[in-house]
């Protein structure tokens, strides 16, 4: 299959750039308005206080932060200095409910969320397009500085005449964020554009500089939350604390509630071995986490569920491609298809079978399988279990 890059803004165009205050964003209005074209700057602003943290200890900046109005000033200072429109749109209430909350009820199910994706398809792409719409902005694209692709079909998927707008890789593969936003509906990214898609960090920092964005001097943000910030975000609910077994029921310790535990991890599980012992799994209604040696950390395949396809096009057939298990991960060859649930298994939509041409370690269910060929995203859902 061949793909076609989606064009970018043109001069004329009335373009809407997500702004954080960070260089990525800032470039991406830069270059836009160096092109002619109308730019106008939104930032969101999720910050609720609704988790209390010591704000008299250094605080890393991150997504969710009380250092959100520092990042809220920078933006505002740039589109100042720069003559562009700015607004200030507020999510709060969804991104407490969509994102704060749903990380909290996975982990507290023994799964493992990530938050970046959720928040890219219910905040980023979600709740900040309606807020735009809210205030009568009307533009011709939406941009973000996403290290991502625009691509079009030259033929229909599967046999359909669909050639949906899909997600592919940017040039810069160090810094390809696909795998953030593989769950944003082709209808949305219609009009959405990531200009530096074809851009390396390297230069990006390069380029600021040469505007004098000050940006390009400042601390990248965290994703999500710092892991200081954990146990305040949890301390709504007392953690239970429950065993620590081995894969054969054998108890090795005590664990201080399974929101504090991920697949694969080694440090802090505060037991002892003459063998370095990883988690395993974890069981939820039994209130257990699994530690396993490292060999037993591999799978052969994984159920998906919560799909997504572009255009909402499944393919009738068992497909070929390479599936990325986490973001760190590399995508590996897999063989793609339909799974029949057996009796009693409970899926939320059609659910896949993912079988790897080599066994992969640590899939973590409530990570997302996301789906790549020739570099585009084919679909991707979220891990329900191991095979």
């Amino acid at each position: 299959m061949e793909y076609i890059e989606e064009d970018l803004p043109k001069a004329g165009d009335t373009v809407v750039v997500g702004l954080s205050g960070g260089v990525d964003s800032a470039l991406t209005a830069m270059l836009l308005k160096q092109k002619g074209c109308h730019v106008i700057g939104v930032t969101m602003s999720l910050w609720d206080g609704k988790i209390k943290i010591d704000e008299a200890k250094p605080l890393r900046d991150s997504c969710y932060s009380p250092k959100e109005v520092d990042d809220i000033k920078a933006c505002r200072k740039f589109c100042q200095e720069q003559g562009i429109e700015h607004h200030v749109i507020d999510v709060k209430e969804t991104y407490h409910k969509e994102v704060l909350e749903y990380f909290k009820s996975e982990y507290r199910a023994g799964r493992t969320p990530n938050p970046c994706i959720r928040c890219n398809r219910y905040i980023k792409f979600g709740a900040l397009q309606y807020g735009i719409q809210n205030l009568k902005i009307d533009y011709d694209y939406f941009c973000t500085g996403h290290y991502a692709k625009i691509v079009r079909p030259s033929q229909g998927l599967y046999g359909t005449d669909k050639k949906p707008c899909m997600i592919a890789s940017a040039m810069d593969q160090s810094k390809d964020q696909t795998y953030f936003v593989y769950r944003v509906p082709s209808s949305v990214l219609d009009k959405v554009r990531f200009p530096l898609a074809n851009i390396p960090k390297k230069e990006v920092f390069r380029m600021a500089r040469e505007f004098g964005l000050s940006a390009a001097d400042r601390e990248e943000s965290q994703d999500f939350i710092p892991e200081e910030y954990f146990d305040a975000l949890f301390a709504d609910k007392p953690a239970v604390p429950g065993d620590i077994i081995d894969l054969d029921g054998h108890v090795l310790g005590k664990h201080r509630g399974i929101e504090h535990y991920t697949i694969g991890q080694r440090r802090g599980l505060g037991v002892s071995s003459t063998k370095p012992l990883y988690v395993h799994s974890i069981d939820a209604v039994n209130n257990l986490v699994v530690l396993a040696s490292n060999d037993d950390l591999n799978s052969d395949g994984l159920i998906a569920d919560e799909f997504v396809w572009p255009a909402d096009v499944e393919p009738s057939e068992p497909i070929d491609a390479f599936v990325k298990i986490r973001l760190a991960s590399r995508p590996v060859p897999a063989k793609i298809e339909r799974y029949v649930p057996a009796e009693g298994e409970q899926f939320n939509g059609q659910p896949w079978k993912i079988t790897f041409e080599t066994p992969q370690r640590a899939v973590a269910p409530g990570q997302s399988a996301v789906l790549y060929k020739d570099g585009v995203i084919l679909g991707g859902g979220i891990i329900s279990r191991t095979i």
